[in-house]
């Protein structure tokens, strides 16, 4: 996860203090080590800030006489609400039409992850993905549509176990003809 050279002991000096302000002692000997943990695990959990969806997609840009719908679906996706750095996980579906410039299969799942391991909301994380495909590829139109469960909604709050947001970024193409939207919202649920 986390090497020597980027441990953060002024985050983990935060953590043995939000234990101490929880009531806990860090010292017993289930917490001595979780200051290190969380700041490990935190460190994990947001490297998308030190990644950049260019550096992600380049060289794996083609070019290509392809014009018909592309999707990848299924791409399991984790991040952390930014409301209350709870979990929120789920699946990300991306679809575009290539004008000229196609991208490698596995870039996609890629972009999702520079995106989603950040402290975000599910709305702001769908149009990031759509737009850096938009950029990138300049393609006819990109769709992303993103289901999620919230472990601030399960866990704390109204506490509904099984309330699932889906969010969707529509450009270009995807927005303005229906017959699009609807063959990319129709390939995304066969088989589910």
């Amino acid at each position: 996860m986390t090497d020597t050279a980027t441990v953060k002991p002024e985050l983990q000096e935060l953590v043995r203090e939000m234990l101490v302000r929880l009531g806990e002692d860090p010292e017993r000997e289930g917490l001595k080590r979780t200051p290190s943990r969380v700041e490990k695990a935190l460190t994990y959990l947001t490297r998308g800030y030190k990644q950049d969806a260019e550096s992600v997609l380049n060289g794996a840009v083609f070019t290509s006489d392809y014009d018909e719908m592309v999707i990848v679906k299924e791409i399991d996706f984790f991040s952390l609400c930014e409301h209350h750095l709870l979990p929120f996980f789920g699946k990300c579906h991306i679809a575009y039409l290539p004008d000229k410039r196609i991208v490698g299969l596995s870039k996609l799942p890629r972009l999702v992850d520079v995106f989603s391991r950040r402290l975000q909301v599910q709305e702001k994380l769908t149009m990031e993905i759509a737009r850096a495909i938009e950029e990138k590829l300049k393609p006819k139109g990109v769709g992303v549509v993103m289901e999620a469960a919230h472990l601030c909604v399960m866990m704390r709050g109204v506490e509904k176990q099984n309330a699932h947001m889906v969010t969707s970024s529509m450009r270009g193409r995807f927005r303005s003809d229906a017959r699009s939207r609807e063959e990319f919202l129709t390939l995304i649920r066969k088989n589910r």
